[in-house]
């Protein structure tokens, strides 16, 4: 186990070899692989005490509209009514979560995640943690929204990097801030993840009880590339 708090190179390069080897059992859909990683990060990054450091982990990765199941694209569409109608409409699904709470750990219990759809750059720009995300990570809204080949390549070897909110307090970028920010003492978020060969993007995003310090943020930038190296080989798997 890794304390948050303390983390440090020696800690980072043991990291990286765990995290190459949770891929060792081939999953099976790209679900399976997003729960290994978010039991990862929740089960072996912990405080002094030895309590999960990260009351919430949760995996995201756009997906188009079309290629979903018929109850994501439901979800989609309380979200945005005309999604059917959007030409080439990404998605951000979740495909896994660990936490806190027991319906933390069901991805089929969120009330507000399941299918967010990214319809434009503006709807994106409205939704302040989901840019700020995708900024951070070193990419561009639009080529979340609207993935092409040219994007791909210019953006290929800078696609992996860290979003980071050292004080969760009071962040415009996280708007829950009573019912979950000062409930449950979240102190820092990470995020990690980029973009995949096959346009989309991917994000695991930890809510952390530790305090996360500008050093630790540098160093999950290589657990963000480890993370993507290893994902890059599933990307093409189903979804669920």
């Amino acid at each position: 186990m890794f304390n948050l708090a303390t983390f440090g190179f020696n800690d980072l390069m043991e990291c990286r070899g765990a995290i190459r080897s949770l891929f060792d059992d081939p999953p099976q859909t790209l679900g399976e692989a997003a729960t290994r990683v978010v039991r990862f990060f929740r089960d072996e990054f912990v405080d002094a005490d030895g309590r999960p450091a990260c009351v919430l982990v949760r995996l995201f990765k756009t997906h188009r509209y079309d290629a979903l199941d018929p109850e994501l694209q439901e979800f989609a569409r309380r979200m945005l009514p005309e999604a059917a109608s959007v030409p080439d409409l990404r998605c951000l699904v979740l495909l896994a979560t660990a936490g806190d709470e027991p319906a933390w750990n069901d991805r089929r219990l969120s009330r507000g995640h399941l299918a967010i759809p990214l319809a434009s750059e503006s709807m994106v720009s409205e939704a302040p943690m989901i840019a700020q995300l995708i900024t951070q990570l070193g990419l561009s809204i639009s080529s979340v929204v609207r993935p092409g080949p040219a994007l791909l390549l210019d953006r290929n070897d800078r696609s992996s990097n860290v979003f980071y909110v050292p004080q969760a307090k009071g962040s415009p970028y996280i708007v829950a801030q009573q019912e979950f920010v000062e409930r449950y003492g979240i102190a820092s978020v990470l995020g990690v993840g980029g973009l995949l060969t096959t346009g989309d993007l991917f994000a695991s995003i930890l809510f952390t009880r530790v305090p996360v310090s500008p050093e630790t943020a540098d160093l999950f930038k290589v657990i963000s590339l480890n993370l993507k190296m290893a994902i890059l080989p599933l990307s093409r798997l189903p979804l669920f």
